[in-house]
């Protein structure tokens, strides 16, 4: 480098060279070699791009959890802004970059060139003996970029083009003895850059006509997951038959595909296809443990046969504003397509194209976020400024069925409104919440019951024969990295149910999470979660929900979780985990559960 920098002090031409280089390594019409340029906007570099599709399974947050410097975690402290929601190139311009305004005549005419300038005499002798200057359009050179040796030998051989053009052209007497010299001794110096420089074109030429041919589409991105889940129940009781429940360990396992289309780069419509059997552990009063208390997370579809393929998931998003994202879903859930949970609770749910990190659905989510399930419906999320997003999403449960009590508008539904607050730092959040559902009389949503957040005790999923239910449910969720290996998170939630025509009830439930990025190894995590799950508080002494009239639940139940996800590369990571749950279903008199839990997720 020292003989570099000797030459680049003392050769004027050389400093030419590199104005050469700036002008026509950028413009086409004047280069061989193409480079990006350094203070090129986002916007004029992609332009060139081909719309990316959306990688994410389910939506990401705008602005996404502070985090160490790993990326595994799905965490950043970065500001992220709305447009960036969809992970999509951004929106290209039309227009031409501004480039290029014309041949130079004169070095006057750039404005940003005076006399006084250490390198005026060198321009001016490019503009008058070789004419080989161009200016932007705004009148400028900008010669004071600093540039790469790659580039530099990538402008000598694109100069070393333009001196041969013009001694092809019976021009040579333009062209001095020693500036010929000079250009050789550069030549000579930076031929071990060029040569390198020429193989690494050929070798990615190569490797473009081979993704090119064998690529999957141009526009989709294929996305995968498969999920082998070792379960078993260690300890505990049928809350229903009061009988002790089988330990019988199983391995079971789960496959989906996501297919992420962009048709301009600033749309993602995406479909997912799934199918397997795990069962999860409390998913309904008929499974082993007859609550929907411990709930496991990863399971296959209960409406549907095991070890079938399925359509998950269509939905369609936009960007109609820069800061406006709009998300219409033939089949989908509306908290989970706008992604209301993950920024407060980011480090045990994650986006599904990652895989979700708590091993039962109650440590991943707020009550507030439960009762409904997938179905048709819209979501909008809208920035406001930097630092607040208004969050809103309707759906229809039973919107795909047109009989009489069902349907779009007449059947069941879930409204949901959700302001967040981001400190500047990113590294504090909080969220406040507000649902309003409604469920119409004997009618059956895809977690069996017709009401309900579907985990916690069966007296708070439970509703009255003949009657339509209406919840109000308020939320207010927290989350604050307090260094980059701890988190804390935690939430309270409170509903109020009315059983149409027959009386009120209530429920809570809270909880309190701790992450540990990176525990004993980069890239891991461990995380531990105690809370209460949904539980009725109080009951209208005319309402009766299967344990007597007036009769709410008699105790509180703790759900208490830890897990460990440990990584192995960037494809596959392995997270065990245990859940216990006192008194089951807020029953005092029933014997504590305990369940174990290994997931091992894989990707491609």
């Amino acid at each position: 480098m020292s003989n570099f920098r000797w030459n680049y002090r003392c050769l004027m031409f050389l400093l030419s060279l590199l104005d050469i280089l700036i002008i026509l390594v950028f413009y086409p019409a004047k280069s061989q070699a193409e480079l990006p340029k350094s203070d090129a906007s986002p916007a004029q570099i992609e332009v060139k791009k081909a719309p990316e599709a959306v990688v994410n399974q389910t939506v990401e947050t705008s602005i996404a959890p502070l985090s160490s410097k790993k990326a595994t975690n799905n965490v950043t402290g970065q500001v992220t802004p709305v447009s960036q929601l969809l992970e999509v190139a951004p929106p290209t311009s039309k227009k031409a970059p501004n480039n290029v305004a014309g041949q130079v005549t004169s070095v006057s005419q750039l404005s940003d060139i005076k006399p006084t300038d250490w390198a005026f005499q060198a321009l001016q002798s490019l503009v008058e003996r070789y004419g080989v200057i161009t200016g932007y359009t705004d009148g400028t050179f900008k010669g004071n970029r600093p540039l790469t040796r790659y580039e530099f030998a990538a402008g000598l051989n694109a100069a070393l083009n333009r001196l041969n053009e013009l001694i092809a052209t019976s021009t040579t007497d333009l062209v001095k003895r020693e500036d010929l010299d000079t250009i050789k001794k550069l030549q000579e110096q930076f031929s071990p850059e060029l040569a390198q420089l020429r193989g690494r074109l050929d070798t990615l030429e190569t490797r473009s006509a081979k993704l090119e041919a064998t690529q999957f589409s141009t526009t989709t991105k294929l996305i995968g997951r498969a999920q082998i889940v070792l379960g078993s129940v260690l300890a505990g009781n049928n809350v229903v038959t009061k009988t002790p429940a089988p330990h019988n360990p199983t391995l079971q396992g789960l496959t989906s595909l996501r297919l992420n289309t962009s048709f301009n780069g600033k749309d993602s419509l995406g479909i997912t296809l799934s199918g397997g059997n795990i069962e999860s552990l409390g998913q309904t009063r008929a499974g082993l443990l007859g609550t929907y208390e411990g709930r496991t997370a990863d399971n296959a579809s209960i409406t549907f046969a095991r070890n079938q393929i399925i359509l998950g998931g269509v939905r369609y998003r936009f960007l109609p504003y820069p800061n406006t994202q709009v998300n219409i879903y033939a089949l989908s859930d509306g908290a989970s397509e706008i992604g209301l949970s993950g920024p407060i609770n980011p480090y045990f749910e994650s986006s599904s194209a990652t895989g979700a990190n708590g091993i039962s659905r109650f440590s991943r989510r707020s009550l507030v976020y439960n009762y409904g399930d997938s179905g048709p419906g819209i979501a909008i999320l809208q920035g406001l400024g930097k630092q607040v997003q208004l969050g809103l999403a309707y759906s229809a449960p039973n919107g795909n069925n047109p009989t009489l009590n069902n349907g779009l508008f007449t059947g069941r539904y879930l409204a949901l409104a959700q302001l967040i607050y981001y400190s500047s730092n990113r590294n504090f959040r909080v969220a406040a919440t507000y649902v309003n559902t409604y469920s119409p009389a004997n009618t059956i949503g895809f977690s069996g019951t017709n009401f309900g957040p579907a985990v916690g005790s069966n007296l708070v999923n439970s509703t009255v024969a003949g009657a339509g239910t209406v919840g109000n449910l308020y939320g207010l969720q927290a989350f604050y990295q307090i260094n980059p290996k701890l988190a804390i998170n935690g939430w309270v939630s409170y509903a109020a149910h009315r059983y149409l025509g027959r009386g009120d009830g209530e429920a809570m439930d809270w909880a309190v999470g701790l992450a540990f990025p990176d525990l004993f190894q980069e890239g891991a995590l461990g995380a531990v979660l105690v809370g209460m799950e949904p539980k009725m508080i109080s009951l209208s002494k005319s309402v009766d929900l299967g344990a007597g009239a007036g009769q709410a639940d008699k105790d509180t139940s703790l759900h208490i979780e830890a897990f460990y996800q440990y990584k192995i590369g960037d494809n596959i990571e392995i997270t065990p985990g245990l859940i216990w749950i006192t008194a089951p279903d807020s029953n005092a008199s029933n014997p504590d559960s305990l369940f174990a839990w290994v997931r091992t997720l894989f990707r491609f």
